[in-house]
Order: structure tokens, then sequence, then C-alpha cells
């Protein structure tokens, strides 16, 4: 079983940046895909950002330029630096996992096994 908790959501001005982390607990030997979900309220849980275990990343086109996804193998975690924060990307930030080398090209909810609880982030104008 792999437990994942997320840390570092918060408030910020538009332009702005904050720094999200997930650490990863559990059962992680072998390879993973993870990577990063929002969900703003009334709308759908949508992919931001994954890594394979290659360290090969993907985007979302709304956060290109101005997200970037890393991980410490080391230490478990994983990370999300958002840069020029919109008031669009004001939403819940979920940590995902599934234990599969690759992620697929179109990020769904339905391939990851594991979730984290969530983390808000808030931008205003």
């Amino acid at each position: 079983q792999v437990q994942l908790v997320e840390s570092g959501g918060g408030s910020a001005q538009a332009g702005g940046s904050l720094s999200l982390s997930c650490a990863a607990s559990g059962a992680m030997s072998g390879t993973y895909c993870m990577g990063w979900f929002r969900q703003a309220p009334g709308k759908e849980r949508e992919g931001v950002a994954a890594i394979e275990s290659d360290g090969s990343t993907m985007y979302a086109d709304s956060v290109k330029g101005r997200f970037t996804i890393s991980k410490d193998n080391a230490k478990n975690t994983l990370n999300l630096q958002m840069n020029s924060l919109k008031p669009e990307d004001t939403a819940m930030y979920y940590c995902a996992a599934e234990a599969h080398t690759w992620c697929p090209a179109q990020l769904r909810v339905g391939f990851f096994g594991y979730w984290g609880q969530g983390t808000q982030v808030t931008v205003s104008s």
C-alpha cells in the first residue's frame, strides 16, 4: 500500500509562486508514474503534470512553461513548482501515483490507483 501526503499549498497573488510537495511512503519499490491533478469547485479533476520513472515529464497545455514537476527518489518526494500563477490555477491539488513505468499521454484519473488527500491553492488577482 502506498500513502501520499501533500503539503505546501496556500495563497498567492497572480504572478506569484508556490511550491507543492508530496511525500510518498509504503510499498514504493519498483517504478512509478507520479503526477499532479487539480480540481476546482464545480469542475472535473484534471491532470496538471506527470513524471515517469526515467524522469520524463509531461504537462497540461494550461501550465506549460509555468509549472515544473520533479522528484527526489532518495526522499520519495514529488514536487511541483508553480510560477506565474493565475487566478484560474485556484483549485485543490492532488498527488497521484501508479505502479507503471510510463504515464499516459493524456493524464486521466482512472489510471492512478493512489491518491493524496489534496492541498488547496488559491490565487487572487
